[in-house]
């Protein structure tokens, strides 16, 4: 993002952040909690066509995770493509369409969630 973007939407950013108490203070008075929430909410700020979240909806309180899932519910009605990396089942079905069992790094298997999650826990009961 260009630093005249950034200037234009600073507001909208803090705000997403709930940080406007502490933006002030320099960044190594942060916690990496704080780096990530800033981060967050610079990313769900722009206009994406592709978003690639690795468990961000771990990062804060409950109200902050909301706002988050929420904003990625709005992406994904808007069409913009995510690419969800997540162990928590319940928060893949709610946000994705269709998912990817990795094994070693490598596909094992593509579907609907719930389909995935069946094939993990299927081939885990014999572990």
């Amino acid at each position: 993002m260009a630093r005249s973007e950034i200037v234009r939407r600073f507001d909208a950013i803090v705000e997403f952040s709930g940080l406007r108490d502490f933006i002030d203070e320099p960044m190594r008075t942060y916690s990496s909690g704080m780096y990530v929430r800033l981060g967050l909410s610079v990313a769900v700020r722009t206009d994406p066509e592709v978003l690639l979240v690795e468990e961000v909806p771990a990062v804060g309180d409950a109200e902050f995770q909301q706002k988050c899932l929420g904003k990625m519910e709005e992406f994904r009605a808007g069409g913009v493509t995510i690419v969800f990396v997540s162990p928590d089942y319940a928060l893949v079905s709610r946000l994705c369409g269709r998912a990817l069992l990795l094994d070693g790094g490598k596909p094992a298997a593509a579907g609907t969630p719930e389909e995935i999650e069946r094939a993990y826990l299927g081939g885990r009961e014999g572990a």
